[in-house]
């Protein structure tokens, strides 16, 4: 098994503006970002387009930002551009849905995280929440809500039937705004 350089040393790489951070995260995490942005955007050329992308935002903003997990970093540069090749996309075609979706009654508008600060704060409750919850749960959860892994792909996964899925997403969601609200985190 090869051995993947650190997220610190891809990190030093960026910070020296050496061409190999590129080449290091996109051997240690490509097939992960490939993942995530196929699942959102569900086309080959869009997905590739969206990962080289993300690793030229990352060499863009990597100095200054220092980001302690990369993957977390790389990932939400990644799902940002899928989401704004999607929404492009469909606002073109003038329909469809995301997945996604069903998390807006839960988590605030856009708008309402109105500053750097907030955005913390949310980030800070929603670990907390995950974090309370079963292993099992917060599998399913992020693998539903991070990385778009579809209703079916999960029930095959976890030998859960897709309704018996659905009515746990259901809950999780609504527990999930139920903490939030406790927090103090208007919806």
């Amino acid at each position: 098994m090869k051995a993947f350089p650190e997220d610190s040393q891809l990190i030093d790489l960026f910070w020296d503006r050496d061409e190999a951070a590129i080449s290091g995260c996109h051997e240690k995490y490509g097939s992960r970002l490939r993942r995530i942005s196929l699942n959102i955007v569900a086309d080959r050329r869009d997905c590739e387009e969206c990962l080289n992308d993300t690793y030229l935002n990352a060499w863009n903003s990597i100095p200054p930002q220092k980001p302690c997990c990369l993957f977390a970093y790389l990932g939400r540069i990644i799902r940002n551009l899928s989401f704004n090749v999607l929404e492009k996309r469909q606002a073109q075609k003038r329909g469809g849905g995301v997945l996604i979706l069903e998390l807006t009654d839960c988590l605030p508008a856009p708008a309402a995280v109105e500053d750097e600060i907030d955005g913390m704060e949310l980030t800070a409750a929603l670990a907390r929440w995950l974090t309370g919850l079963p292993r099992h749960e917060r599998i399913l959860f992020l693998r539903r809500y991070w990385y778009g892994d579809s209703l079916k792909a999960l029930s095959e996964a976890g030998h859960i039937p897709e309704r018996r899925l659905s009515g746990l997403l259901f809950r999780l969601r609504k527990s999930l705004r139920t903490f939030l609200e406790k927090e103090g985190i208007v919806i």
